[in-house]
């Protein structure tokens, strides 16, 4: 018998071992793998309606089935940045309760307790999702506070978060919301930390959500949501119409509140224009590269998220105008002669 020639006999007999069979039998065969890691139960009980077999039992009552059909498209929107691990500890309680979901990052980079900030970037974004997509948006100084945690449903969407004017904007632009003040406890991770309600309450909720609850089981509805300062410019009435610069982008561009329904085509045909910081801006664009020879002028154009924006070719127009969040901006026909 030459050398490495396996021994006759039995079929399988000397031949070397398949990959995945041996002392842990063929492959896909649990049994020695729980003995080697046994799985415990989890305190972070899954509520999920998926076919995935469930891994351990939940002390929290079962979730009732819902006529309503369930959806998997969970939104994530935070002021957490990407270096802490409090993104991932969200995104694994979501996946906890439903194996299903898909998990979207709309952003984690919004300044750090900056409300107004968040309100904007959720109104902008959320119409670009499909009905049923759940939304969670977690910038919350007053966390652990009394403040309360609720859900808006609008033009079949859900929005999670806490109650201090992060919906604000999303609730004053849609003509039919509702709002739910989140109560039942059941639903929420155990314990609750006073200091991270995005894992404990609000990523629970919209995984329990996803899997078809019926809203109600959270929660009563309220009238009276917590809200920033109106969305919607001031008339006077000679005219002149008061705005303001509700958000600033990487780019420097100034995003104010006025729409077209504030600054029609035909009043920027009879000249209308705008003073910011004492700036006029008489210019408006169709792009922003339309008239490439004047760099530093400041000029209007409409954004995509349906708002007027004062933007400069290639320049910040924020630095420009020396301009904040919040900055007067004020809209003016010429004098008839």
């Amino acid at each position: 018998m030459r050398w490495g020639e396996p021994k006759k006999g039995k079929r399988g007999e000397g031949e070397k071992k398949r990959r995945g069979e041996g002392e842990t039998g063929r492959r896909g065969d649990t049994s020695s793998l729980k003995s080697r890691f046994p799985i415990t139960p989890s305190p972070h009980l899954p509520i999920s309606q998926s076919p995935h077999p469930p891994i351990s039992q939940s002390p929290r009552r079962p979730v009732s089935q819902s006529p309503r059909r369930p959806v998997s498209l969970i939104t994530l929107l935070t002021d957490f940045g990407n270096s802490d691990y409090f993104v991932s500890a969200m995104k694994g309680m979501i996946l906890s309760i439903n194996p299903d979901a898909s998990v979207v990052d709309i952003t984690h980079e919004i300044p750090t307790q900056d409300i107004e900030a968040a309100a904007f970037t959720l109104l902008a974004a959320h119409s670009s999702f499909p009905a049923g997509t759940i939304h969670v948006a977690v910038v919350d100084p007053g966390v652990g506070s009394a403040r309360r945690a609720v859900l808006v449903e609008t033009r079949g969407q859900f929005l999670v978060g806490p109650d201090n004017g992060i919906f604000s904007y999303l609730i004053e632009s849609e003509p039919q919301v509702s709002v739910l003040e989140i109560t039942n406890t059941e639903y929420f991770r155990a314990p609750v930390s006073t200091t991270f309600h995005g894992r404990d309450i609000f990523a629970p909720v919209a995984a329990a959500l996803s899997t078809g609850i019926d809203p109600s089981e959270l929660g009563k509805q309220i009238t009276n949501p917590v809200l920033l300062a109106p969305l919607r410019p001031e008339k006077s009435k000679n005219g002149t119409v008061k705005a303001r610069i509700i958000h600033i982008d990487r780019f420097g561009n100034c995003i104010t509140n006025l729409t077209r329904s504030e600054l029609t085509e035909k009043m920027i045909a009879d000249g209308a224009y705008l003073v910011a910081n004492g700036a006029k801006v008489k210019s408006f664009r169709n792009f922003f590269s339309e008239q490439p020879g004047r760099r530093r002028e400041v000029f209007g154009i409409w954004g995509s998220a349906g708002f007027l924006e004062l933007a400069a070719n290639n320049k910040s127009a924020a630095k420009i105008l020396k301009a904040k969040r919040g900055l007067p901006v004020v809209l003016r026909m010429p004098k008839r002669s």
